[in-house]
Parts: C-alpha cells; sequence; structure tokens
C-alpha cells in the first residue's frame, strides 16, 4: 500500500493516499486506521480518517514524528485476511418531506421529478460512509444516484434540526445535531447519531460503516423518536 507521510505542525502526521475519491483509496485509509490501532502505537492520541488521508495525532513528548512516520511505514495491511472486512450496515428511518424535509420539492422540480421518485432513489442505495466530520457524527455519504445530484443552498440556514438528512452536490449526510447548514434537507430520522452520554462510544456510526435509508410516516417517526430520547429521572410532573 502506497502513502506518503508529513508533518502537520508539531505533533500530527498527515497520511496522505492518491488525490481522488474512490471506495477503494478509502477503504485503503480505513484499514491502515484499523490496524494503527490494533498496533496500540505509544503516543498515538487520536486517528481522523478523511476521504482519501489519515490524521495522526501524537504526544511529541512520548515519540518523535519520525519514529512515528516509521512505525506506520512498517505496519503490513497487505495480508490476504485483512482485505476484506465486513462493514456494519445502519438502517436508518426517515420520514420524508413535509416539516422534515423543507426541500423535497425543490430537488423534485430541479429533477422534473415527483417527490415519490425522490424518495425512492434516495432509499434505494446503500451508503458508504466515506468520513466522520464537520460536527462529532456527522457521516459523509457516498453513491448518491446522479438523478438527484443537487446543489446546496445559495445561503446556509441558521438552524438545521438534528436528525435530518439532506444532499448537497453528489453527497448525502445526517446532522447528528443542530447546527447551522446549507445541505437540502428532505427528511428526518428520529436516531441519534451523537449520544454524549454514551461515554465508551458517543457516536453511532463510524468511517467505512454503510447506511440504508428506510422511509417511515410521521406518526412512525414520532413513536421512535419517544423511544429514543432519554427519560429523566426523578423531580415532579408539571
Amino acid at each position: 500500500m502506497q502513502f506518503d507521510c508529513r508533518p502537520a505542525g508539531d505533533c500530527a502526521v498527515l497520511i496522505s493516499f492518491e488525490q481522488n475519491v474512490s471506495e477503494d483509496i478509502n477503504e485503503k485509509v480505513i484499514r491502515l486506521t484499523e490496524c494503527i490501532q490494533k498496533a496500540e502505537i505509544h503516543g498515538a492520541v487520536e486517528l481522523v480518517p478523511a476521504f482519501a488521508s489519515l490524521m495522526v495525532y501524537y504526544n511529541p513528548l512520548q515519540i518523535t514524528f519520525n519514529e512515528l512516520r516509521d512505525l506506520i511505514q512498517s505496519i503490513d495491511v497487505s495480508e490476504p485476511s485483512r482485505m476484506k472486512v465486513e462493514r456494519t450496515v445502519h438502517e436508518i428511518p426517515v420520514w420524508y418531506g413535509g416539516e422534515a424535509g423543507p426541500d423535497l420539492s425543490f430537488i423534485a422540480e430541479y429533477h422534473n421529478l415527483t417527490e415519490d421518485e425522490v424518495i425512492r432513489i434516495h432509499a434505494k442505495e446503500t451508503y458508504r460512509v466515506y468520513m466522520i466530520g464537520f460536527v462529532p457524527g456527522f457521516p459523509y455519504l457516498g453513491g448518491l444516484d446522479s438523478r438527484i445530484h443537487t446543489p446546496r443552498l445559495k445561503s446556509p440556514r441558521l438552524q438545521t434540526p438534528a436528525g435530518s438528512v439532506g444532499i448537497a452536490g453528489q453527497q448525502t449526510g445526517i446532522y447528528p445535531l443542530s447546527t447551522p447548514g446549507g445541505w437540502r434537507i428532505i427528511g428526518r430520522t428520529p436516531v441519534p447519531l451523537f449520544r454524549p452520554e454514551q461515554t465508551e462510544r458517543p457516536v453511532l456510526i463510524s468511517a467505512g460503516d454503510a447506511i440504508r435509508f428506510i422511509p417511515i410516516t410521521e406518526e412512525q417517526y414520532s413513536s421512535l423518536l419517544n423511544e429514543n430520547t432519554p427519560q429523566k429521572k426523578g423531580g415532579s410532573p408539571i
């Protein structure tokens, strides 16, 4: 596996692969990430995989750049047993359209489709999670059908509700938190992608996973939202 290691400031190593977005390149990034994790390198603090690169943060008081680079370059990720890895597939329920999907009608008109056709096209794919970024737990998904590629909003919304499912250019993704955002919103999921109370694994989805979207009704959304909302203990009813 060919990659380039170079310093990124005084406490990080940037590992770069071929500079193009593809499932094969991203799989190499994920495999190398997993191998570095298994190696348990003393001084390596955090790994941040992206589309075609991997950032490794380290403690310079515990390991030098040259030592870390040499250790990373010595890792063998070409063994056949490591070439194919079973990835987690998450089925994410989505209430499409209406209040949950204010841009669904625009996307339908933009592509001369009906809203139901946009939903069917969006929900028929199994999407690869190329990376997590922007805010904790936001999955950038590849594999969006070209029939619904749509430019993002000219002016971002000041608030996009948590769980919103959107389209921006050739990608689709899910907002795990309520934040400003410029993606075209077509639906909303009741599944919490970022759960800070779960300290061991606060982020539900990881880079390299896959996602399938399951259309649900507004009533199903409300029911699942109640199930996924933590109940406060104690206190008196108002």
